[in-house]
């Protein structure tokens, strides 16, 4: 009689083949890590995140049990693929580059008992994982979360939290909206009351150590931290602070205090393109990364069509009246970028409404997506209807206020589909991948922006990583990962149903 099955690990994302072995390998105050030559990295992340709980030293030695190893013969893991054998003598963690090694210890930290995530010692626990095989490569390779810090400030300790828990379901992009009409938060030396001024009155600003320090702190687990300095519109925090880069240098405005589109926009005059240069050098200087987003979306044209300069500006450049100066804006600007060997971003709000060279983010329509696409735009899927956790995971009383209009439940963030399968293949081939934007009007705290990220996170990370669409697998390993979430502290929503379990 042949013997059942052994059951699958619970695993989130879920790897892209894993096969359960018999018996268990034990970590234990012996087991050291053998370190191949450029896996040096990925073996003191290891060391970073299990020794708080387990108290192991997993020194390095010659003959260790744990062995990680750079291999750049294994080219179809790509760059963020893995393979892992955990027999019962010996783990071997393999990748082709070192970001897969990172993303195999996330996997690695979730064969082992969930008591493995607290940042406290355990006792009493026996420290051992499933013998496992699992060969894994992403989907996707922009897997990402948007977490808005100028509505509603955040601590920075908070935004290293928030990369760790990106980061264990191998999820690689924190998306960091840095300005908008209710606050700046980027420290800018040339322009000093752009913090002094518009980082009131919803919380403060970063120094640039900080931002520093947490770019350092994402690059060691395989995160890029990609900042949003908005333009030509949602910019009332940075005409509170300079009114003469508006269209009325005379007015003075305060801070917005108001949620919603604001109608105050920049001018387009040279001191402002200088402005907008000078701002985004600083930030290239802080954020290493390939890609900075400038925003670009939501910018009513009303005061361009009534100011003198902006009407001269459109007539000088050729345009075809003040409405053009938005595209106008953002070649000038993209073109800074593109010179500085950076990739602009940008929120397109119909597939058609922004330069060449730009990455496209769509979000009023996942149609726009293929728009972008077809006129050869990169394209990274943010559609509000399914990515945007401000609004409320359920019509439950007991929800917190969020964003009105509509609910964004579990499911139907697992459904979020990135490149459906009726788009041309050429135009597939242009979606980078997605992410989740976390807006935060209704987002006062750390705890709150947590409680709206998980689990709905996890399902996102199962969209871009695997794109299985196994729904009621994919139930069931959250029904055990969930414990994870608890042992890290994130938020639980309360029972909703009969029976006592989380109804999304």
């Amino acid at each position: 009689m042949s013997a059942p099955p052994r059951p699958a690990p619970a695993i989130v994302p879920s790897p892209h083949r894993l096969t359960p072995l018999s018996g268990r390998f034990t970590f234990d105050t012996d087991t050291a890590l053998r370190v191949a030559p450029g896996a040096e990295h990925a073996a003191v992340l290891l060391r970073e995140l299990l020794t708080p709980a387990t108290g192991l030293p997993l020194p390095t030695h010659s003959d260790g049990r744990v062995v990680l190893a750079l291999d750049p013969a294994l080219i179809g893991l790509g760059t963020e693929g893995y393979g892992l054998t955990a027999g019962p003598d010996a783990v071997l963690l393999r990748a082709a580059r070192l970001e897969g090694l990172l993303r195999g210890i996330q996997t690695l930290r979730q064969l082992l008992p969930p008591d493995a995530l607290s940042d406290t010692p355990v006792r009493g626990t026996t420290w051992s994982v499933p013998c496992v095989q699992i060969t894994d490569v992403p989907r996707f390779s922009w897997r990402g979360a948007m977490l808005d810090v100028a509505r509603h400030f955040q601590p920075v300790a908070f935004l290293r939290r928030y990369v760790d828990l990106l980061a264990l379901h191998k999820l690689n992009v924190l998306h960091l909206h840095l300005t908008d009409d209710q606050g700046w938060r980027m420290p800018v030396a040339a322009y000093p009351e752009l913090t002094e001024v518009g980082g009131l009155p919803h919380g403060g600003a970063y120094t640039r150590a900080e931002l520093a320090g947490l770019v350092a702190h994402a690059a060691a687990r395989g995160v890029a931290v990609v900042p949003e300095i908005e333009m030509p519109g949602h910019v009332r925090a940075a005409l509170a602070a300079y009114p003469h880069l508006g269209n009325d240098p005379g007015r003075r405005l305060g801070v917005w205090r108001q949620w919603g589109v604001c109608d105050t926009v920049l001018g387009v005059h040279d001191e402002v393109l200088d402005f907008c240069r000078t701002v985004l050098d600083e930030v290239m200087d802080t954020f290493p990364g390939r890609h900075v987003h400038i925003g670009g979306e939501e910018c009513p044209t009303t005061e361009w069509e009534r100011s003198p300069a902006a009407l001269r500006r459109a007539a000088d450049e050729g345009l075809d009246g003040p409405k053009a100066l938005h595209g106008w804006f953002m070649r000038r600007i993209g073109a800074h970028l593109t010179a500085a060997g950076r990739t602009p971003l940008g929120w397109t709000e119909t597939g058609e409404d922004l330069p060449a060279g730009f990455t496209v983010l769509p979000w009023r329509d996942a149609a726009h997506g293929l728009t972008a696409a077809r006129r050869g735009h990169d394209v990274i899927m943010a559609p509000y209807r399914s990515t945007y956790l401000d609004y409320p995971q359920s019509d439950d009383p007991g929800e917190p206020p969020g964003q009105p209009g509509g609910i964004v439940d579990l499911r139907t963030v697992h459904e979020t589909e990135p490149a459906p399968a009726d788009w041309e293949p050429e135009a597939a081939a242009r979606v980078l991948g997605t992410q989740a934007q976390l807006w935060t009007e209704y987002v006062p705290t750390p705890a709150h922006a947590e409680y709206l990220s998980f689990p709905r996170l996890c399902a996102l990370a199962e969209t871009a990583w695997s794109g299985r669409r196994d729904w009621p697998g994919f139930q069931e390993r959250l029904h055990h990962h969930r414990v994870r979430l608890d042992t890290l502290g994130v938020p639980r929503r309360p029972p909703t149903n009969a029976s006592g379990e989380d109804s999304s």
